[in-house]
């Protein structure tokens, strides 16, 4: 079997077809330990105390229609409260599970604590699979599921990655976020990226998903060329938004309004993308834990996001899915 290189973007030919003509979007949640965003990152000063505020969510969820699709790392994985939160969702069908790999908080810890190996791919293959090998089992320990999808911490696949996810039989990957360069810290360069699904490898055995990220504005076909160019000037990047000539918009609530949001949805559509991947981090679930969450104000605003997202979605024909859902649907 060739196994194509996540770091690489596909080839036309890989592109992923759905048996109908139906769009779908998934959420996904990054759920992570509590840490401070401002500081760097360390093994131990980090908590778990939002985790109670899962089980809120997963009803906002269930009264919506929607499956969530949570991308859980090792504090998670061990936290007996997550496990008690998630454990009957996730049976009935009700939630999905999936691994996302924060290396500085996984064992075994072999590595220094640095910004590049804060990047899963940028370690030794040998490290890579052992964190990878420890965390998709204690979820499938501490969870009772054995997770079928791959989210990389700070999205940071490697050129070993895709190899080490067939191994572990991972049939999804959701790392690979489009429009977004983070090769200044030492991570990966997912500006050629495509935001459609794509097969990574010959076989059709693992199906990238990736986040959905698009150009809005005026200048929008020139984005790929314009957007990098202004990277030592990130205020022209506002301008540019405020006078709708150019603006990138990723499909989450951090930082993203419900209007700049649903210009995304639509530009997504017009584009004709079978599958929407909306994503956030479970801290901000916990006012105070991310920047994006400072009170019960802004937790209430974050909820009425979803609310009128979903809403948005479903008048556009856009209809909730799951993993389950997608993998039935493509055509391999």
């Amino acid at each position: 079997m060739a196994m194509g290189n996540l770091l690489e973007p596909p080839a036309a030919q890989a592109m992923a077809r759905f048996a109908d003509d139906t769009p779908r979007f998934l959420l996904t949640v990054d759920t992570e330990e509590d840490f401070d965003w401002e500081q760097p990152l360390a093994r131990d000063s980090h908590d778990t105390r939002h985790v109670r505020n899962l089980s809120k969510f997963q009803d906002f969820c269930e009264g919506q229609g929607v499956v969530p699709i949570y991308l859980v790392d090792w504090p998670i994985a061990n936290s007996r409260t997550a496990q008690e939160i998630l454990r009957e969702p996730l049976r009935t069908g009700r939630a999905e599970i999936g691994v996302q790999l924060h290396p500085w908080v996984n064992p075994p810890f072999q590595e220094e604590v640095t910004q590049s190996n804060s990047f899963a791919g940028n370690l030794p293959r040998e490290l890579e699979s052992a964190k990878l090998t420890a965390l998709r089992d204690a979820i499938e320990i501490g969870f009772g599921i054995a997770p079928l999808i791959y989210r990389a911490g700070r999205y940071g696949l490697g050129q070993n990655t895709a190899e080490l996810l067939a191994d572990h039989g991972i049939a999804i990957d959701s790392s690979v976020r489009p429009l977004f360069d983070y090769s200044s810290g030492g991570g990966p360069d997912y500006r050629a990226h495509p935001a459609r699904p794509y097969w990574v490898d010959d076989a059709r055995t693992l199906l990238e998903l990736p986040l959905t990220s698009a150009f809005w504005g005026l200048f929008r076909r020139q984005g790929d060329f314009i957007y990098p160019r202004l990277w030592r000037t990130p205020a022209m990047r506002g301008v540019l938004a405020r006078l709708g000539l150019l603006e990138r918009v990723p499909l989450t609530p951090e930082g993203v309004s419900v209007e700049e949001a649903i210009r995304g949805i639509d530009i997504a559509l017009d584009d004709g993308l079978p599958v929407l991947v909306l994503s956030f981090h479970s801290p901000s679930l916990r006012p105070g834990s991310t920047p994006y969450v400072r009170d019960e104000d802004d937790l209430d605003a974050l909820y009425d996001w979803w609310r009128r997202i979903f809403a948005y979605l479903d008048r556009r024909g856009v209809k909730p899915s799951n993993l389950r859902d997608v993998m039935s649907a493509v055509e391999r």
